[in-house]
Formats: C-alpha cells, structure tokens, sequence
C-alpha cells in the first residue's frame, strides 16, 4: 500500500510542476545510483516531501551507474510519474566518480547537490544546507558526525584519509567522503573530474576562489541493498592525493618540481664523481674498483632527463591554457565593465 501511495503522490507532482517545465530550476538534486533497487521508491518519496517543502523549483537527475538489477526499470518509472525526474543511463558501471561528472552536466539548476541513492543521506539536509549557501558560501559540504558504520572498515580509514586530504589540499574538512553537498553552479564550472576524484570536488573549487563551509548533516546505516565500497579504495586515495599535492602546487609551474629533482640528481652526481676523483688521486684507488663513477653517469643521466621532462611539462601547460583561451586565474566579480567587455 505504501508503494502506491507513493506513486499517487508523484502523479500530482506531474501536474502541478509541469506548468513551469521550461525554465531552469533553482535547484538540481543528482544522485549516482548502482544496484539500489529496493531504495529508490522510499528514497524519492523522502526527496519529494523535502522538495515541496523548500518552495522552489527543482529537478531530480538519477544517474544510472550500469545497474545490473532493475534500478533502470525503477527510475524510468519515476521519470514517468514525476515530471522533475530526469534520468542518465551510462552503459556501464564507470564508477561513481563519472557518474558524479554525469549528474553535474546534465543538472541545469542554480544551485547543485548530489547524494547518495542509498539512504543513508537524508534529504531533510538539504534546506540546511542551502540556508549555509545563502550566508554568502560557495560551498557547503555535509559532515556525517554521527556516522553509521563500520569502524575499523569504514570510519577509521576514513578519519584518517580526511586529516591527509584536509592537510594536503588546504581545505580542512571533517568529511570529504560524505556526498550530500550543494555547490554554486559557478563553483563547478571548470571542474573537471578524473579517476576517483569526486571526493576533492571542494579543493578543485577552493582553487577557483570559492569559499567553503561545512555543517553537520545526519546519517542512517544501511537497512536495504548492499555497499559498494570497502577498504580497497584506500590505495586509490592515496594515489590521488599524490596527483591533488601535484596539482595543487605545480599545476602551472611543473618545471619547479621536475626541476628540482633534476638538480638534486646533478648534485649528487658531482659529489660522487669528486669523490671518486679525489679517491683516484688521493689514495689511488682504481675508478673500476668503486661503484662512484657509475653513480655518476647514472645521476647525471637522471638529472637531464627530469630537466627536459620539466620543459615538456611546460610546454603542454601553455598549450592546455592558451589553446583553450583557459586563463590561469579565475574572476568571482566585474565591476564598473560594460556588460559587453
């Protein structure tokens, strides 16, 4: 009976929305959903009910991750009875972080928020997350302080990898895995997600000027379907910090990096071959009977090849920005321009 009711509801969605199709909605909610078969309904009956509630116009986009059971079935039919539904069925499972990019180009609101399809998110958040947005905020990420889940699987990898990512990335956060946020569509405008990166969304804003906070938001333990994630991911964020440190210090200036290794490796490769030179002439010892000299060569060998991968690294900068017309900086605010400029 529940089931039904929840369908009536949506059917009087349909109507009343339908009125205002062709305008851009205020707010997108989009969801990367894989295998959440048995959440969907009572999920989308929580959206609804905390939609209405808002008083503005919004839209739910469903990214279908490559589902293998009858999520797709399900969320065709919400996009049946509910006009503010639009779903994208990848062809496979890509992983959540392309769905994450999927959800952000198909999502035509203001106002941005993704979450989990897995209800462990609870829309109810999502007013107290634009009323954070309103006090002049970018970003608002949600913080699971009362977290629902396993420990040693889940909660302390987790601890631990948002100190790391938190540290490296500048942006102290208690909680970059928690997917219930809402973003300025301007924030996200240059975003570009690779690998398994949706969780640096907020360091990918920060670099763009946007400011960030952070509120506490509820979450629920899993009662229907099964998680997808584990400590597998653990290697992964690791990589990724690597690539975020990367980024985030030598995205425009590589040379200083390759650079620096370079002449780390020149340096040790003049010490040893002094070294070996004053052995030669000092206390005559033979160049062929001290491993020095390969040192030498080797280091030198490494020194010019960081060098001229440094050039390259600078090369393919200035052609990724000026073959874009990409500036290097970004502009939050115009003032005294015409419009036209």
């Amino acid at each position: 009976m529940k089931v039904y009711d929840e369908e009536e509801t949506l059917r009087r969605n349909r109507a009343e929305i339908s009125a205002g199709e062709s305008e851009a909605p205020e707010i997108s909610v989009f969801l990367p959903v894989y295998n959440e078969e048995p959440n969907l309904l009572p999920l989308h009956a929580k959206l609804d009910e905390s939609l209405r509630a808002l008083g503005r116009s919004a839209e739910i986009v469903y990214v279908d991750d490559g589902s293998t059971d009858g999520s797709l079935k399900t969320l065709r039919e919400l996009a049946h009875l509910d006009s503010r539904v639009r779903v994208v069925a990848l062809r496979r499972n890509y992983g959540q972080t392309a769905a994450m990019a999927a959800g952000i180009d198909a999502a035509r609101g203001r106002v941005l928020i993704p979450m989990d399809a897995d209800l462990q998110n609870d829309p109810a958040d999502i007013i107290r997350l634009l009323e954070k947005l309103d006090e002049g905020y970018d970003v608002v990420s949600g913080w699971r302080k009362n977290r629902k889940d396993k420990l040693i699987t889940r909660k302390i990898p987790s601890m631990i990898a948002n100190k790391l990512i938190s540290w490296i990335g500048g942006v102290p956060l208690h909680d970059y895995g928690c997917s219930l946020k809402a973003y300025r569509r301007e924030s996200l405008q240059d975003v570009r997600l690779y690998g398994e990166m949706h969780r640096f969304i907020p360091i990918y804003a920060s670099w763009v000027g946007a400011r960030v906070s952070e509120i506490p938001v509820a979450h629920y333990p899993r009662t229907m379907g099964k998680s997808k994630y584990g400590l597998s991911r653990t290697l992964k964020v690791v990589f990724d910090l690597m690539t975020i440190k990367f980024l985030a210090s030598y995205q425009t200036k590589p040379i200083y990096i390759f650079g620096t290794f370079g002449m780390i490796a020149m340096a040790l490769s003049l010490i040893a071959g002094l070294w070996a030179t004053i052995l030669k002439f000092w206390k005559g010892v033979s160049f062929i009977l001290t491993p020095l000299p390969v040192i030498t060569i080797v280091m030198l060998a490494i020194g010019v090849q960081f060098l001229m991968m440094g050039l390259l690294a600078e090369m393919l900068v200035r052609t990724y920005h000026e073959s874009q017309a990409k500036a290097i900086y970004a502009v939050r605010e115009r003032i005294g321009f015409d419009e036209r400029e």
